[in-house]
């Protein structure tokens, strides 16, 4: 008997979708039943993650949109209601790295666009989907943070005070949700074989690293309706949860 699937019948919004942690997560959330809504910037990317979700039985509606673009942010949980009503999952894995380079060297304009993608993007998903959470049985939001939250290294500051932020709310939005059925998580990957761990570390040897593929049980484990934890970060590489 085939055995019944993790997340069978479960809605599931992963943003980031179209390469590295994102696409590994949607492919993982599609083995496991989800019909996901792919959130990316190009379509054609979308569309190739599409057809890997159909090779591998799944389904998937496909979003482009570029999470710069705010107010677009606000029309999904709108259109989402529309046809779905409610919505099971929310990843929010879309970031990006930002310029690494001493704080007085960073631009205003760098500033803004990393504090726009990784954090108020981030705030207003959770504000245009909560609702929809709120309306299953069992609203899982999980969010990718980083390491550079807490050792805050020289040089990374936008990141790092992106990624502290964004732990911060989404641990505030877990203690205003803990008397619902929606549980609010963070991810720490650690070091992942992705593009923007090559841009950050260009002499790494990509071959010693996980690959997306190797962390999403991670993810799907903090998708189930099971799941009792809220408001924790879960670090990968070293099993720590805090």
């Amino acid at each position: 008997m085939e055995q019944e699937k993790r997340l069978a019948g479960r809605l599931a919004l992963v943003t980031g979708a179209t390469r590295g942690i994102g696409r590994a997560v949607a492919c993982a959330y599609a083995r496991e039943g989800a019909h996901l809504i792919l959130v990316g910037r190009t379509t054609g990317a979308l569309e190739e993650v599409d057809d890997e979700i159909r090779a591998l039985g799944g389904t998937a509606t496909l979003l482009t949109l570029n999470l710069k673009n705010q107010d677009k942010i606000d029309a999904l949980g709108p259109t989402i209601f529309q046809r779905w009503e409610k919505l099971d999952i929310l990843v929010g894995n879309a970031g990006v790295l930002g310029p690494l380079s001493p704080l007085g060297h960073v631009t205003a304009e760098a500033w803004s666009e990393v504090m726009d993608i990784n954090l108020t993007a981030n705030w207003r998903l959770i504000r245009t989907l909560d609702p929809l959470l709120r309306r299953s049985d069992a609203g899982r939001a999980i969010f990718v943070t980083s390491g550079a939250a807490v050792s805050r290294p020289a040089y990374w500051g936008p990141y790092a005070v992106s990624k502290a932020a964004l732990e911060a709310l989404v641990q505030t939005y877990a203690h205003e949700v803990q008397n619902t059925p929606i549980r609010a998580n963070l991810v720490n990957p650690g070091p992942t074989r992705t593009a923007m761990r090559a841009k950050a570390f260009p002499g790494e040897d990509p071959a010693t690293l996980r690959t997306p593929e190797e962390i999403t049980p991670t993810f799907v484990r903090l998708a189930e309706p099971s799941l009792v934890e809220n408001g924790k970060v879960f670090d990968i590489k070293t099993g720590a949860v805090r």
